[in-house]
């Protein structure tokens, strides 16, 4: 700017402030009192304003802020430990906030912006919320040491039929009601199933003092109970899919950083099973030819007579 409309300028603040910032003369300028104070708070606000817009950018980018998170499944181990531990160490100065609910509970939560994500069983009563399929957790039951069935490596679900089964009140997912309710069940029986309004601690003492018999995701399994075991249910098509759901106009920047990162992680670990997968079938069909070859190769030389 030239100098005469900073001049100007100066002069119309001068005017509207009622007070001389500078003193004029011949020589120079020199600056009063009253605009010595008047610099050293504008210098403060300027600042200020420069910090703020430099947070509203850093915010903008989702490396700081807040990201609300429901929860079901444990975080003992798996996908889900997986990603908030990853998403934790890769944005520090995002606070997180869990809350462990029924699936439900947490879509209601959401709709009431009270949570940003939530990670659930069942996507039925998810209408208006964006929902992405990204892990399966087989389903186990959880048995004291002392029971008839604690010998079998896969329990049956036929083999529930005439236990008491006793789960968590915030696992009343319609995805796991279903097989409590259905799978046991025939003509002649009915499974007893008692829910609590527990933690899964206590849920699982209640299992070792022989109160009955608990039904939980894979999850838990890596978590160690005094005189508790754990059984997977047989079948490979027992498994429990979990979602993430959330608002599809929440514009929380630290929302779109953190399903990215879900997303990609799914990927992965999709990628790795398939791998494990494959190798295990390469195994096992090498395994085959081989002792097919082997098996010829003994006949051939008992037929020249080479073995006895």
């Amino acid at each position: 700017m030239r100098q005469s409309a900073v001049s100007r300028r100066v002069r119309e603040l001068e005017d509207e402030l009622g007070v001389s910032l500078f003193e004029r003369h011949h020589a120079g300028v020199r600056v009063t009192n009253a605009g010595i104070r008047f610099l050293q708070e504008a210098r403060e606000a300027v600042l200020q304003l420069d910090h703020a817009v430099k947070t509203a950018t850093v915010a903008g980018s989702g490396t700081i802020g807040r990201l609300n998170i429901g929860i079901l499944s444990s975080m003992a181990t798996g996908y889900l430990r997986e990603l908030i531990q990853v998403y934790c160490s890769q944005h520090p100065d995002v606070t997180v906030q869990i809350l462990q609910g029924a699936s439900a509970d947490n879509i209601a939560a959401i709709r009431k912006r009270q949570l940003d994500v939530a990670f659930i069983m069942d996507t039925i009563d998810a209408k208006g919320c964006e929902t992405l399929a990204l892990w399966n957790e087989r389903i186990f039951v959880a048995l004291p040491e002392s029971h008839p069935l604690y010998g079998k490596k896969e329990i049956e679900w036929s083999d529930l039929r005439n236990e008491h089964l006793i789960v968590r009140q915030s696992e009343r997912d319609p995805a796991l009601c279903d097989r409590l309710t259905r799978r046991p069940a025939d003509h002649n029986h009915a499974p007893s199933v008692q829910k609590l309004s527990v933690g899964r601690e206590t849920l699982m003492h209640l299992v070792a003092m022989g109160l009955g018999l608990g039904l939980t995701s894979e999850a838990t399994t890596a978590t160690r109970f005094p005189k508790v075991v754990f059984r997977p249910i047989a079948g490979d098509d027992e498994l429990l899919q979990f979602s993430a759901a959330w608002l599809p106009h929440n514009d929380n920047p630290t929302l779109r950083r953190f399903l990215s990162l879900a997303r990609s992680i799914a990927r992965d670990r999709r990628r790795r099973a398939g791998a494990v997968s494959g190798r295990a079938s390469f195994g096992s069909s090498l395994a085959s030819e081989i002792s097919l070859f082997l098996a010829s190769l003994g006949a051939l030389a008992r037929r020249l007579g080479l073995l006895t």
